[in-house]
């Protein structure tokens, strides 16, 4: 038996009882990417030799018991989390021969949970895009059809998952980064509730701050996967020591009697009709298995405002790393909007060039809407909706991000309005897991997000592992396995 698209929980049981070995199982992966890697280029450093000695150590200490959940398991993590002696360049040319002096403090508590780390994967230039291409390590392709994206911009994560190239995965979400490419991929994906998995180590420039709206969060081929990498993951750092992490357990264990709203599509993006045919089918059979449903129920604010809101907010979030020069063209450009146009690049020059107090007065609009999710999620347990306006799009380098297309629906639009799916869940600090959902006619897979209320991450992962059960569960894209 070939256990490399086997669930990482599923390995770490046959490790535990003694089926495979952990130096074995690392082989059997080294072997894989050694052997089909260069089609995807997904797994763009490589640390196979401090990996084996690793492997190597812990078959001779599991007569003492595993070290913990993820024992034996190999793994690969997204190339912007620092582990020391390796590259972590964000994709950024400047930085092709940075090398980390230590771990992230993610890599460190999945290193104590017993994962054997032998990699990172392909990211885009500064985390920004649904591609994941830049000038260090090249363009990683979808595995189900090379011509395409894999998302990003933890597209090599979900590429090296979806092709079996790695047993488990961690990546960063402030726009979809984490769930637009488990989307594009047809793996699992989960953004966890703002705050609750420290970032340190996965910043750039070394940044200790926790960024607004972003987070990080695990990358699977099961739910039962998401949920052990969020255990792994979630925990004060030591400067925030005096609280913990107690996350309620899931509403439901169950469809009888969850209450589970649905949106398939909204004036801020239209979203594919196989997609949007798809969700309303899976509403159709949780309805039939007991669950509450409405295709109408929102939270009571405007989502088009919110999203107004959310694109400059993350524009002056992540104008953090710009020097003094690019501050001040993009003022220029600010300077030069025609008033109220609401182009995706003046939403950028507006808030990349924002002063603090007007980002003070948006974020009090912001507050207020979090408390309208709240009051939502009181009656309501789910959201489901879709995580991107489309299965994955062909590769297009040209240009800036904002000035390209997709195809929707036979029409061509721009690729930022799917932002507005990204920040359903990150915008309002929420979790959001994505599962897969289906396959479109011409064989791409889709998934389905699933949004849940501040501190639900056990929820909304309890929605997946149902519906992985229920409906579709990670399958393998043709010709890996």
């Amino acid at each position: 038996m070939d256990p490399t698209f086997l669930s990482a929980k599923r390995q770490a049981a046959l490790v535990r009882r003694g089926a495979i070995g952990c130096r074995e199982l690392l082989d059997l992966y080294i072997a894989r990417v050694e052997r089909l890697d260069e089609r995807i280029n997904a797994v763009v450093v490589r640390d196979f030799d401090r990996a084996r000695q690793r492997a190597t150590a812990l078959d001779k200490a599991r007569g003492a018991g595993p070290v913990g959940k993820l024992h034996g398991v190999p793994m690969t993590i997204k190339e912007s989390f620092d582990v020391a002696g390796l590259p972590t360049t964000w994709g950024i040319p400047a930085l092709k021969d940075h090398k980390a002096t230590g771990n992230a403090m993610a890599v460190d508590r999945f290193i104590a949970a017993g994962a054997v780390l032998f990699g990172k994967t392909n990211v885009p230039l500064n985390l920004a895009d649904w591609q994941s291409f830049n000038a260090i390590y090249g363009t990683t392709n979808n595995p189900w059809d090379l011509t395409r994206s894999p998302g990003g911009s933890s597209g090599g994560a979900a590429a090296a998952l979806a092709t079996g190239l790695t047993g488990m995965e961690a990546g960063s979400d402030i726009g979809a980064s984490i769930r637009n490419p488990a989307h594009y991929c047809g793996v699992f994906g989960h953004k966890p509730t703002w705050g609750i998995c420290p970032q340190i180590g996965q910043t750039v420039y070394g940044n200790v701050d926790q960024l607004d709206i972003a987070a990080v969060g695990p990358l699977a081929r099961s739910a039962d996967d998401l949920a052990i990498g969020l255990d792994v993951m979630a925990g004060a750092e030591p400067i925030e020591s005096g609280w913990v992490v107690k996350l309620p357990p899931p509403r439901r264990r169950g469809f009888a009697g969850l209450r589970v709203a649905v949106m398939t599509r909204h004036d801020c993006s239209d979203v594919d009709g196989e997609m949007q045919a798809a969700l309303e089918d899976l509403a159709g059979l949780l309805g039939r298995e007991g669950a509450r449903m409405s295709m109408t129920a929102r939270p009571a604010f405007d989502l088009s405002l919110g999203h107004d809101l959310y694109i400059e907010m993350l524009r002056a979030t992540t104008a953090v790393g710009l020097d003094d020069a690019a501050a001040a063209q993009w003022q220029a450009a600010r300077d030069g909007l025609a008033p109220g146009d609401p182009s995706y690049y003046a939403q950028m020059a507006r808030g990349i060039s924002m002063t603090h107090r007007v980002y003070l007065q948006k974020n009090e609009q912001r507050q207020r809407m979090r408390r309208a999710w709240a009051d939502f999620f009181r009656d309501w347990d789910v959201l489901l909706c879709p995580p991107a306006a489309s299965p994955a799009f062909p590769h297009d380098q040209a240009g800036q991000r904002h000035e390209r297309s997709i195809d929707v629906n036979g029409k061509r639009v721009p690729v930022t309005d799917q932002m507005f799916w990204a920040g359903i869940a990150g915008f309002y600090l929420l979790p959001g897991t994505v599962a897969p959902l289906g396959l479109s006619a011409s064989g791409l897979p889709f998934g389905v997000q699933i949004v849940g209320a501040q501190y639900d991450d056990r929820t909304t992962i309890e929605v997946a592992r149902l519906l992985e059960k229920a409906w579709r569960g990670f399958v393998p894209p043709p010709g890996w396995a």
